[in-house]
């Protein structure tokens, strides 16, 4: 039996270009999909295009970052009982009508928490070569921690049941948190899968990683993982 309530999060930082046709496909895809859109800090009209296209806006009065943009709408998700939430980048690189390979294996009971990987598709949009490299590095680092082989580590499109969004309500990583939130996962014992999608480049804007900081990024992030080996998580408190 599906989910009775479906959210769709989606983060974005000054995409006043692109968060309007992000938030009409996902409308497009499913009619009664709520779309929250966190504004994270943004000052340009990213919050505007995004209520004209529909979505209720999360206005954060300064730039969190990533993590903790997600986080805000992973906590709105659990404080107000969605069965489900798929959480797509404001960016458009993430194509809604794949969301059905995304969402099937959480909405079946196979998962507490899909991925979408653009690693597993046979075509699509893959990023810069450099980036590619990086996130191969983090995959297979990931994959020897987790016991579990992973391909897409910084992939932000995914679906997550009820248990998933218990965990990452309470506690997400803010500087790294596709790949952190990975590991969390199977620390915690939720069930993880990834399902091949295609992404596509954006088509306004650009992203801020160059070739420096994506050396920077990898250093930073497995550095993270490794201490985050010997964190103490926070465990939330299971529903009655």
């Amino acid at each position: 039996m599906s989910p009775e309530r479906r959210v769709a999060i989606v983060p974005a930082y000054n995409e006043e270009r692109n968060i309007g046709r992000v938030v009409a496909e996902l409308r497009a895809f499913d009619p009664g999909l709520d779309v929250i859109v966190i504004s994270d800090g943004s000052v340009d009209r990213t919050a505007e295009e995004a209520e004209a296209a529909g979505a209720r806006v999360l206005r954060l009065p300064f730039n969190l970052g990533i993590g903790g943009a997600v986080q805000t709408g992973f906590r709105y998700a659990w404080e107000r009982g969605y069965d489900l939430a798929v959480r797509c980048d404001g960016d458009g690189q993430h194509v809604p009508s794949e969301l059905p390979k995304v969402i099937a294996p959480v909405a079946n009971g196979d998962a507490d928490i899909a991925v979408g990987s653009r690693f597993r598709a046979g075509s699509g949009y893959r990023s810069s070569a450099s980036r590619r490299v990086g996130i191969r590095v983090l995959a297979t680092v990931v994959s020897v921690i987790a016991r579990q082989r992973v391909t897409d580590t910084t992939s932000g499109f995914q679906a997550l049941n009820r248990h998933a969004l218990q965990l990452f309500a309470a506690d997400y990583p803010h500087d790294y948190p596709e790949v952190e939130g990975m590991v969390m996962t199977i620390k915690h014992r939720l069930r993880l899968v990834e399902v091949p999608v295609l992404m596509r480049e954006r088509e306004h804007g650009r992203s801020s990683i160059t070739v420096l900081r994506s050396i920077y990024y990898m250093v930073k992030v497995l550095t993270a993982l490794f201490v985050g080996l010997f964190r103490r998580d926070v465990v939330p408190a299971r529903e009655s």
